[in-house]
């Protein structure tokens, strides 16, 4: 090893990013715009270089944007090798290699892990070939779905309301498909916000049509004489015919290559540091392995140093940009990633945002606003603090909130301007499910303090 290691690193060291993706992007410019001159490998499962995500379930179902034109900008040249449409398979920690599913291997001197999530596919495999059954978290399958909600089917049928599932309903009722949604739990979003907002959302779906099935679970899609699907069976004992079934059951964490790397890494995602560093299985940090994006799992100081997962845009692009810099800088100049957890939808002509962890959340206040007029905010409360907000049609009181959370402000709410509470504005159970139970809902995830994931064992049978 040359004497002047991260000088040698910077001028000639090989890095390697796992995961053509927004993380991965962002975090290959950071390291050009903070002087890397050596070789760049981007790796990518798909053939695409890296696009926008979000757009897939909002204006691109909507036809208002096309499923081609959502490449993300690059913000400066990056000099980069493209190996596309060729998956990781392997990660030898001993060699520095990366095993590529066309056998080949790539060398690094600093790994960079943004693999990011997939849709989690209908578990019964013979069910989810058939015609009209659908996931939506690639480009390839929001063209796929697209193509099938202009065709006008009879009805389409969602399994799950979480965020994304949501969104597609929304999507459908603005083209003026019909639309049924089943749900396990008693409302839609009541994984990510509550059982307090997920009545909010029920009301909103069933006011714009939605033939919204709560408390039930899927038991069987059932197919026609040619393989398409032709209905869904539910839990009590209902059919409903449909011709489009979109599954919306959350996303599997891409970490299945990495088994038997010593790094750790599950089903709840890679665990690493605050400065980005993977730890292996044994909990001991590495010096040559970071992780960035939706499949990063780190510790959050405003929440009790958890380990803390989050699947949204702004904290890949916060998480790769300190990847990057701490990747090839010594120890005293590194950062940590500290970002603010947040995340935003659309549906149904209603914005919906937050800040903070909200499953975190034992009880809730309606501060600002009302939930009957569908523009309000909400802020959840953890053991004498505030720890997250969301709002409906009310986003200009959310900064204000993400301020009083990180200074750790209390909960209930204080109101200055009068001497108790004012009228409805009391604090109540925030109503959320049993986190044993399988959720597709969060889109924060508190999983302990453990660097090691253990292999939890998930049957999402019979949503």
């Amino acid at each position: 090893m040359p004497a002047d290691y991260m000088g040698w690193l910077r001028r000639e060291g090989r890095i390697v990013i796992v995961g053509a993706s927004l993380a991965g992007l962002r975090a290959a410019e950071t390291l050009r715009a903070e002087g890397f001159a050596g070789e760049l490998t981007l790796i990518g499962d798909e053939p695409y270089e890296p696009y926008d995500r979000p757009p897939l379930s909002k204006a691109v179902l909507l036809g208002m944007a096309s499923p081609h034109h959502t490449e993300l900008p690059h913000r400066r040249e990056i000099d980069a090798k493209w190996r596309l449409g060729v998956a990781a398979t392997g990660l030898d920690l001993a060699a520095k290699r990366v095993r590529l599913a066309d056998g080949d291997e790539v060398e690094y001197d600093r790994l960079l892990i943004a693999t990011g999530v997939r849709a989690r596919p209908w578990f019964k495999e013979e069910e989810a070939r058939l015609d009209g059954v659908c996931l939506l978290r690639t480009r390839d399958d929001a063209v796929d779905l697209y193509r099938r909600l202009k065709a006008g089917p009879r009805r389409v049928f969602v399994i799950g309301a979480g965020f994304a599932g949501s969104e597609v309903a929304s999507a459908c009722r603005e083209m003026g498909l019909p639309v049924t949604v089943a749900e396990r739990a008693g409302a839609p979003l009541v994984g990510a916000l509550g059982g307090v907002i997920g009545a909010v959302a029920s009301d909103l779906q069933l006011e714009n049509g939605v033939d919204l099935r709560t408390h039930v679970t899927v038991t069987g899609l059932e197919g026609d004489a040619v393989g398409r699907v032709r209905a869904v069976h539910l839990s009590d004992e209902s059919v409903v015919e449909a011709d489009v079934v979109v599954v919306s059951l959350g996303s599997l964490r891409n970490t299945e290559w990495l088994a038997g790397s010593g790094l750790g890494a599950g089903p709840r995602g890679i665990a690493c540091d605050a400065g980005c560093r993977a730890f292996d299985f044994r909990g001991i940090v590495t010096d040559d392995v970071f992780v960035a994006g939706d499949v990063a799992r780190s510790p959050h100081a405003l929440f009790g140093y958890q380990f803390l997962s989050l699947e949204h845009w702004g904290n890949a692009v916060a998480q790769a940009q300190t990847a990057a810099h701490n990747m090839i800088c010594h120890g005293a100049d590194r950062r940590p990633h500290l970002w603010m957890p947040a995340f935003w939808s659309s549906m149904f002509g209603v914005n919906i945002k937050s800040v903070g962890v909200p499953p975190m959340g034992e009880q809730l206040m309606i501060t600002q606003g009302s939930p009957a007029e569908r523009r309000f905010v909400g802020v959840y409360g953890y053991q004498g603090r505030m720890v997250a907000a969301v709002s409906f049609d009310n986003t200009r009181w959310l900064e204000f909130y993400q301020r009083q959370i990180e200074r750790g402000a209390p909960f209930p709410v204080e109101f200055p301007t009068t001497d108790r509470r004012p009228e409805g504005r009391q604090p109540v159970d925030a109503d959320f499910p049993d986190p044993s139970l399988p959720s597709h809902g969060p889109m924060v995830t508190l999983s302990g303090y453990s660097p090691a994931d253990q292999q939890l064992v998930f049957h999402p049978a019979r949503h």
